[in-house]
Formats: structure tokens, C-alpha cells, sequence
């Protein structure tokens, strides 16, 4: 009996010892999104693994210029910049890879509750991973390190008039930059319609839409996306600290974005019709209306031409 216990503790121990390594090495809450892939008998399998991709090619595509490429030269950047958000997309198979935009498509019936959940996860769990990720990648390379979202606090009182202040300067801004952005998706994917190349001239003028709102509101990064947000504080936590403490990094981070997101969506199905949340509006469309509206003196032109003849 005394060596099936003695070799039953060994294997215990080496066990133990396998998963507290993995343990640390792995991101806090990587098991719980990882395990999201699978959420309705893996029907959004592939939409969490498109996320998933997505955001590592987009974080890897669109932080690194300025870093690793153009560190001298903005226009370099900016290119850089566009070629990534293009590439991100293209091969991650179209993703979100922010969820807001998850939220916004979940809002005007694009998806549904679960598909958005899922979406969220693919993305929390790319993010999660790239970071450390890139960081080992720019250790080996001596590379400089890549940067996140993030904006500081006076260190004081929590209730102080001056941190109040700052957390709702960085609050406005996050909506905004969403909010604005949100449109520029909506406007280039589903308003204008560039033929043959449409997506070829959409993606990059996505680009510009996403760097020029960087450019305006820089107040909170900005990241514009709550998953890049919380992914860089967990990873700048160094893995001491996990997620954020501080409410008002989530205040910020998600509840800015998703308020956006909402409110962007409602606007949206005011002019474009639609359902918001899965309910017909009193009120809208403008879009029918305007066409319509264009339509009528078109139509009595015609009358009176018919009679004329």
C-alpha cells in the first residue's frame, strides 16, 4: 500500500505543479472566456474564433506602427495603421474584435443575445493572450514594447471635485470617439455602397475614421474598445493586481462604450429603420421618409407630362 500512496503523492505533486504553472502563466479569467467557444453546443464556435484572431491580428497589425514601424515618421504610421486594420480583417474573416460594436449589432437585431456574448468572449480572450504575447515576441527581439490604452488619476480622495473631474473628461471622451466611430461603420457598410471594390475602399476608410478619432480623443488612450482597455490594465498589472479594481476603469472602459453603442444603434434605426432591441419604433424612418418625399414631385412630373402628350 505504502508505495501506490508514496507514488500517488508524486503524481499529485507533479500535477500541482503543472497547473500552478499554467496557472500563472495564464491570464486572469482566460478559462471562463476560453470555455465561451463552446456556449449552445458550440454553435458560435467559429464567430468566438474569428474574435479570437481578430483581435490578436489587430492588436499585433494596428499597435505595432509607431512602435515597430514608423517610429519616425507619422505618414508611415498612419499607413501602416491602415494596412493593419485592413489585414486584421480581412483574415480574421470579419470580426468585431470590440464590444461595443458587439453590443450595437446586438441592439439592431444583427445578432443575437448569445452570438453577441460569444463575440465579447472571442474578443477578451485575444486580448488577454496578445498582450504577454507581444511582449515576450518584442523581449526576444528587443523590440519596443507595445503600449495600451490608459489615463491617470489624481491620487487622491475618491470623492475629490479634481478626480471626479478627470474621470468624467476621460468618460466623454470614450463616448464620443464610439459613438462617432459606430457611425463611420455604419455609414461605410451599409449607406454607401463603392461597387466591386467596396470593401477594398471601406476597410481603409475605416482606418481613417478609427485614426482620426484617436487623434481628437486622446483623452483615455483611447481605446474605443473595452476589450483593449481592461486586456492592458490586466497585463500592466503585471500580473499582481488581475483585473482592474478601480470602478472607474470600468465606468470608462465599458459602460461609456456600451452607452454609445445603445444610443448610437437608436439613432441609427431613427433614420434607417429597423428594430432596436428586437421593437419597432413609433417614430422613423427619416431615410423612407426623405425618399419618399423625393419621389412625389418625380411621380407628378410625370402625370403632368403624361397629360400633356
Amino acid at each position: 500500500v505504502y508505495p501506490r500512496r508514496k507514488t500517488s503523492i508524486i503524481i499529485m505533486g507533479i500535477s500541482y505543479s503543472l497547473f500552478s504553472r499554467a496557472s500563472n502563466l495564464s491570464p486572469p479569467g482566460i478559462a471562463l472566456a476560453a470555455g465561451s467557444a463552446f456556449v449552445d453546443n458550440g454553435k458560435y464556435y467559429g464567430a468566438y474564433v474569428n474574435e479570437l484572431v481578430g483581435t490578436l491580428l489587430m492588436i499585433g497589425l494596428t499597435f505595432s506602427p509607431g512602435k515597430w514601424i514608423g517610429q519616425d515618421s507619422l505618414p508611415v504610421a498612419w499607413v501602416a495603421h491602415a494596412i493593419g486594420v485592413v489585414l486584421a480583417d480581412y483574415i480574421g474573416g470579419g470580426p468585431n474584435v470590440n464590444p461595443a460594436v458587439s453590443v450595437s449589432m446586438f441592439a439592431l437585431g444583427k445578432f443575437s443575445y448569445t452570438e453577441m456574448y460569444v463575440r465579447i468572449a472571442g474578443a477578451m480572450t485575444g486580448g488577454l493572450v496578445a498582450f504577454p504575447l507581444f511582449q515576450t515576441l518584442t523581449d526576444t527581439l528587443s523590440w519596443e514594447p507595445l503600449g495600451g490604452p490608459e489615463f491617470s488619476l489624481p491620487d487622491i480622495e475618491d470623492d475629490a471635485p479634481e478626480r471626479s473631474a478627470a474621470i468624467a473628461t476621460a468618460f466623454y471622451s470614450e463616448f464620443f470617439a464610439v459613438f462617432l466611430l459606430l457611425f463611420a461603420i455604419y455609414i461605410l457598410n451599409w449607406e454607401l455602397n463603392f461597387g466591386k471594390f467596396h470593401y477594398w475602399i471601406k476597410q481603409p476608410l475605416t482606418a481613417i475614421a478609427i485614426r482620426y478619432l484617436i487623434e481628437v480623443f486622446p483623452t483615455a488612450g483611447p481605446a474605443m474598445n473595452p476589450m483593449l482597455g481592461t486586456a492592458w490594465a490586466t497585463f500592466a498589472s503585471g500580473g499582481d493586481g488581475g483585473y482592474p479594481m478601480d470602478a472607474a476603469h470600468y465606468f470608462v472602459y465599458w459602460f461609456a462604450p456600451c452607452l454609445a453603442a445603445v444610443l448610437a444603434s437608436f439613432v441609427y434605426v431613427v433614420y434607417a429603420g429597423g428594430t432596436f432591441f428586437g421593437e419597432t419604433l413609433p417614430f422613423g424612418p427619416i431615410k423612407q421618409q426623405t425618399v419618399v418625399q423625393e419621389q412625389q414631385p418625380q411621380e407628378s412630373n410625370k402625370k403632368k407630362d403624361t397629360k400633356e402628350e
